[in-house]
């Protein structure tokens, strides 16, 4: 190779070096694309295990080479020039997984399940060509700069027509190597479903789920079963615990029969609604939400507001749109044409945006009509957080009735209550707080409607024996909208009473009504951040804004939002049900207002490190969650 070139292709630069070799930036002329070329030099021929490093090299040019697919680094290529062999493949900026996992910062639960997906999809693609990866950790995945998850480094797959790296080899590396790997057996797709388990329970917990030398390892992977995650890590989804533990099963018959069933338990995971086989508990499904600790399945999602089109001007002095495309608990799906945008008035231009679909995704549910919300008195007396007693109490239903049910008992209300509290950490997608009203015990807060059934149960379930029909009310507001990922968020960090309302207590707000949230701080001095979340999956930030900087507010202070001649917020289609955020903190959660263009991965994901950050600081965090209905006029 001289310093130019390599083969037809032209050297720039040099993008990184290993053990084994260089890759270099490299530039095809004739079809003027970039490259990436990977090289290794070519091995003296009496050099048995640098011959066999070299067959892995072809190998790996044979089995990406056959696979052309958005989540696969492809390759084009394959050529020997003088001291060195090389591939050419896809120049695809970014960084690997690993390096990200390295740094300590544990990501979203959304952002886990976002790069699982792309992972998965990837797989699916190679296991149906024959391709079998035995490889897949963080360092042979690249998370590109444009956001898309790539597989990389198929130097050791196996395909279904080669004869080489049958049974007895043993390859592959420790920390993600399936037990038959361990053992040296044939292996097939379900041992890429194994490590890609693995991975997960690492994008999850921070950590690996065997740790320790070779040997230990394999012991380990062979004889013993990994704590759950959401045991190590309060913010893993405890929904996702029977999809880790089936694609780590021993047994490969008992794991998932491919990476599509293994993405698709995942999404349903996620959404609430799913059941999964767990290999630990018996050939029977476990309802793959019941397991304790809240998730912020952060996702991926996407949350945003954007520009008017290209070529389409705005008219100074019309009444804007504000498009919301907001966070979904799985890697969320922004769906054209359901949920809501919704009206800034004030002179700011229209602006209309079409939502960003990213694949693969969960399907949001239709919006159905909310359960009444959770309204204070004319004062906007603090309503409890989650888990508190002191809260005050929730007005009547304005329109269709909570999920409602009653019993009682013969135990003291703060018996039940303490029940009822603990096993409704339980339930993924709830925020909800128990109280006592006049000797009983009232459940309130919004819960997804997908885990209704099961909170119910779990309730039921919890409480002492002697329970009569009244000691218990359950008013609790349900939601089909793609809310999850805040609402397991803020469940996990708030632990303080603050009050929430629209005003007078309204529940349904009908086109060009005004969005008039108040709020009733809690006992401490803090900083208030309020948000609007659409139907759409949209999110639009009510404070701080541009206009109205944060400042610290006092202790059980009473602030109304958008009634001002600056801020003025007015419901306008598409219509849905809504959820209307506020949070309250003793020191700042951000440095300054998010910007009116935020996307939702980068929201929900500042967010949760934000929450994390005051979680570190000792800083007291006070919240609350309502719902609405918009609708046409």
């Amino acid at each position: 190779m001289d310093n130019e070139r390599l083969g037809k292709y032209e050297i720039r630069g040099i993008l990184g070096k290993g053990a084994m070799g260089t890759v270099y930036d490299g530039y095809d002329a004739l079809i003027d694309r970039r490259v990436a070329i990977k090289t290794i030099p070519l091995p003296d021929p009496s050099d048995a295990e640098a011959q066999e490093e070299l067959a892995r090299f072809r190998r790996e040019a044979q089995a990406a080479g056959r696979l052309t697919h958005p989540n696969i680094v492809a390759v084009y290529d394959y050529g020997e020039d003088g001291k060195v062999a090389y591939i050419v493949m896809e120049y695809a900026p970014g960084t690997e997984l690993k390096k990200v996992l390295d740094k300590g910062d544990r990501l979203p639960p959304a952002e886990a399940v976002r790069i699982m997906q792309g992972v998965l999809a990837g797989l699916q693609f190679s296991h149906e060509r024959g391709v079998v990866h035995r490889d897949i950790k963080p360092g042979n995945i690249i998370l590109s700069t444009d956001g898309t998850v790539k597989i990389a480094d198929f130097g050791i797959a196996r395909i279904e027509s080669s004869n080489m790296t049958q049974a007895g080899t043993v390859m592959g590396t420790p920390s993600y190597m399936s037990p038959e790997q361990f053992m040296g057996q044939t292996v097939d797709a379900r041992t890429d479903i194994y490590s890609a388990g693995v991975m997960l329970y690492q994008l999850l917990t921070g950590e690996r789920p065997f740790e320790g030398g070779m040997s230990a390892i394999m012991h380990k992977a062979l004889n013993t079963e990994p704590p759950r995650p959401s045991d190590l890590s309060v913010t893993a989804p405890p929904a996702l615990d029977a999809v880790v533990a089936r694609a780590m099963a021993k047994r490969p018959e008992a794991r998932f029969d491919s990476a599509a069933s293994f993405a698709a338990a995942i999404t349903a995971a996620m959404a609430g609604g799913g059941r999964v086989a767990d290999p630990l508990a018996g050939d029977d499904a476990t309802m793959i939400s019941q397991r304790s600790a809240p998730p912020p399945p952060r996702p991926a999602a996407a949350l945003g507001v954007g520009a008017a089109p290209a070529g389409q001007s705005v008219a100074p002095g019309a009444k804007s749109k504000m498009p919301l495309f907001a966070g979904v608990a799985v890697v969320a799906l922004a769906v054209a044409g359901a949920g809501g945008y919704f009206a800034l008035s004030g002179g700011k231009p229209t602006v209309p945006v079409t939502p960003t679909v990213q694949a693969p995704h969960a399907v949001v549910a239709p919006v159905s009509p909310p359960a009444p919300v959770a309204a204070t008195t004319a004062a906007v007396a603090p309503a409890a957080a989650p888990e508190q007693a002191e809260a005050a109490p929730i007005a009547p239903p304005k329109a269709t009735p909570p999920v409602e049910q009653t019993a009682s008992i013969a135990a003291s209300p703060s018996l039940i209550r303490d029940a009822v509290s603990a096993s409704l950490r339980n339930v993924a997608c709830g925020f909800t707080r128990t109280t006592e009203e006049a000797g009983k015990v009232l459940v309130t807060g919004v819960l997804s409607r997908a885990v209704e059934a099961t909170t119910l149960n779990f309730i039921r379930t919890s409480l002492p024996a002697g329970v009569s029909p009244d000691a218990y009310t359950l008013r609790l507001n349900t939601f089909d909208g793609p809310y999850c990922g805040v609402v397991d968020l803020l469940r996990g960090a708030a632990t303080q009473p603050m009050g929430l309302a629209l005003r007078d207590n309204a529940s349904v707000l009908r086109k060009d009504d005004l969005i008039i949230p108040q709020i009733a701080m809690p006992d401490f001095p803090a900083w208030l951040t309020v948000d609007y979340f659409s139907s759409d999956g949209g999110v639009a930030h009510l404070h701080p804004t541009s206009s109205a900087a944060n400042r610290q507010e006092a202790a059980d202070a009473h602030i109304t939002l958008g009634d001002s001649a600056k801020e003025r917020w007015q419901v306008d289609v598409p219509f849905g049900t809504d959820m209307i955020v506020a949070i309250a903190s003793s020191a700042p959660l951000f440095q300054g207002p998010r910007p009116d263009n935020d996307t939702g991965a980068a929201y929900l994901t500042a967010l949760d490190h934000a929450l994390r950050e005051a979680a570190r600081n000792n800083t007291r965090l006070a919240a609350n969650i309502i719902l609405l209905k918009t609708t046409p006029r």
